[in-house]
Formats: C-alpha cells, sequence, structure tokens
C-alpha cells in the first residue's frame, strides 16, 4: 500500500506525451548522454524483449546485436535521460517476455511484422 503523498510525488515525475509500443517492436530510444559539462543525444535502436512494474517505475528492455554479440539495456519510461522512443516496427508477439531471443541469431530470430489498419 502506497501512501498518497509518496503516490503525488511520483505522479509529478511521470512524462505525459509517452510513445505507444509493445514487446516485440522495433525501437530507437533517444538518451540523453552527459559527458563532462556537454551533453548530447545518443540513439539505442533494437527490439523491446520486455516492459516491467508501472506508474513512475515502469522500465523496458531493448536487445540489439552489436559487432555479433547482443547487447540489452534497461531504460525507465519516464526517465529524463530518455528523449524519445520512435516505433520502427511492429511484431505480433504471444509472449510477455521474449527472453527466448537471446538464444537465437540470423533468420531464427525474425519476428513476423503485424498488420495494422493504416498500412
Amino acid at each position: 500500500m502506497v501512501s498518497p503523498i509518496v503516490e503525488s510525488i511520483g505522479n509529478e515525475s511521470m512524462k505525459a506525451d509517452v510513445a505507444e509500443f509493445a514487446v516485440g517492436d522495433s525501437v530507437r530510444v533517444h538518451v540523453k548522454i552527459k559527458e563532462g559539462d556537454k551533453e548530447r543525444i545518443q540513439v539505442f535502436a533494437g527490439i523491446v524483449i520486455a516492459r516491467d512494474g508501472g506508474g513512475g517505475t515502469e522500465t523496458f528492455t531493448v536487445r540489439r546485436i552489436s559487432h555479433g554479440v547482443g547487447v540489452e539495456r534497461v531504460f525507465p519510461i519516464h526517465s529524463p535521460y530518455v528523449e524519445k522512443i520512435e516505433v520502427e516496427r511492429s511484431a505480433h508477439v504471444r509472449r510477455a517476455k521474449l527472453y527466448y531471443q537471446r538464444n537465437r541469431t540470423g533468420k531464427k530470430a525474425r519476428l513476423k511484422e503485424k498488420i495494422t489498419a493504416k498500412q
């Protein structure tokens, strides 16, 4: 049970304009990187393999293959360091967590694209 005071503080830090995405979607996450006194934006592109939590503590895990090695990053959705989330493609998946993708490479790792009404 969360007290109303803690809940109100959490609601203040939540973003209003969060992109709609689901597990299985290919996304591009624009992340603010601080280097000394400078700040730049770096893009991390990959497949969303998990979403966890809820409210202000909600996170999502993005996986990509970089130089033949699988790289995963966990991002808080409402973090001030996550500038924006762009959905590139949506896939039809039947699981809430795609951890089985860690064992797949090449053509075996493909996901079936979701057909939407606007296509």
